[in-house]
């Protein structure tokens, strides 16, 4: 099909920002953020898309602004969007609430549970030689690894910007029916370096997900169901859709020079349920009011309105310094100046780098929809903001803080 037949037209109706709760925090607040929301439309930086804010246990800002655009569709409280790398979050608080009940430890190495990983290759040049360092644990949580999502060659992709794919492991219900299946393909892919030597995000928390299998018996979507999903009553979150929950999937805003539309034709993951590759990494669908049950329970410390989910403990083991800052340009994630980087999430070390008015400390990550979160511990506050829009955009969750950040009181 070409890209004439499934694009939809581009043309501009007017915007409308519609109100999905009251607001009683303040007008400046109110009017910062939606008129931020209303230009990322103007800009045709996304469609229509969802902010929350909350602080100290209320919603202080939760509002979504409707593009118009045609072939768009409204947002409300039961949208479905792919939050695509929002999933590792999820997958590395199931992670620690394994290691909180001593099933394993970070040094831990890979092959202990997935044999699999015993005898790893990299490839240096045109030269692949044996790994003489072993994978451990902590490698996957941190992306210490040397498995990426890019491939090695420099092919462009429908959009215009590097192919984010991979050939052999990228995470795909149609190339894997299961994860055992997906980490013995990682396995006979050469890493780009020896294990725990560099920084390099991959797909690391789709290991983790097998991981999960392995330690805990029950299979991943099964284990975040228990543990996570039901206690804290996320009841749209999970790898597959009914078709009743497809019909409020949120469509593709895709705007990349010559290509400018909504489509449903580049959604990758199938989401279908008889499929039993759950790929803790970027698998997850999810709803603003599901996620925001997530960031609530990291804000309060692991604990979600008086039940606590992990512990605060964990929480500090997840955002510690693990390795130095991001890289530079060109590599994925070098807009994070002053971040260094936890458990695949990036944490504020520095705010004179890039966001002088957030206050140290600050966490979180995204999706490649542009779908973004931060957790602000001190303040006991989270920002959530959901779209579903290619190219991915780092500065919009930084802008959406910006306007945050001007208008609510913090020490």
């Amino acid at each position: 099909m070409t890209a004439n037949k499934w694009l939809i037209s581009s043309t501009l109706l007017l915007a409308t920002a519609i109100a999905i709760t009251n607001t009683s925090y303040g007008q400046d607040l109110d009017v910062a953020i939606k008129q931020y929301q209303q230009s990322l439309v103007d800009q045709n930086t996304t469609g229509s898309n969802v902010v929350m804010i909350y602080k100290k246990g209320e919603k202080i800002y939760h509002q979504a602004v409707q593009s118009g655009l045609k072939g768009d569709k409204p947002i409300d409280e039961t949208t479905i969007f792919p939050i695509w790398s929002m999933s590792k979050p999820i997958t590395t608080v199931a992670m620690m609430m394994l290691h909180e009940e001593g099933r394993f430890s970070w040094d831990d190495e890979v092959s202990k549970f997935i044999p699999c990983f015993t005898k790893l290759t990299w490839q240096n040049g045109d030269t692949i030689r044996p790994c003489t360092q072993p994978l451990r644990i902590v490698h996957l949580m941190t992306h210490r690894v040397g498995w990426t999502y890019q491939k090695r060659k420099n092919e462009i992709d429908v959009d215009g910007a590097p192919d984010f794919s991979f050939d052999s492991i990228y995470p795909n219900q149609t190339r894997f029916n299961d994860l055992q299946s997906f980490v013995e393909a990682c396995a006979k892919t050469p890493l780009m370096f020896e294990p725990g030597s560099q920084y390099l995000y991959g797909p690391n928390q789709g290991i983790q997900g097998r991981l999960i299998e392995v330690i805990s018996g029950l299979p991943l979507e099964e284990f975040l169901r228990n543990r996570i999903f039901e206690p804290l009553g996320m009841v749209d979150t999970g790898f597959s859709m009914s078709p009743k929950q497809r019909n409020r999937f949120q469509p593709l805003f895709i705007n990349t020079g010559s290509l400018k539309g909504f489509t449903y034709l580049l959604d990758q993951m199938t989401y279908t349920p008889g499929s039993r590759a759950h790929f803790g990494d970027a698998g997850l669908v999810s709803t603003m009011d599901d996620y925001s049950r997530f960031c609530e329970m990291l804000a309060c410390g692991g604990n979600f309105r008086g039940n606590e989910i992990i512990s605060p403990e964990s929480i500090a083991t997840m955002t510690k310094k693990w390795s130095a800052g991001y890289p530079q340009e060109p590599n994925a994630n070098a807009q994070l100046l002053g971040h260094y980087n936890g458990f695949s999430l990036f944490v504020l070390e520095d705010p004179s780098k890039k966001e002088t008015h957030v206050p140290k400390g600050v966490y979180g990550w995204a999706g490649y929809h542009n779908t973004h979160f931060w957790i602000d511990p001190q303040n006991e506050m989270f920002g959530l903001f959901m779209s579903r829009a290619r190219p991915f955009n780092w500065e919009i969750p930084i802008g959406l803080r910006k306007k945050v950040y001007a208008n609510v009181p913090t020490p």
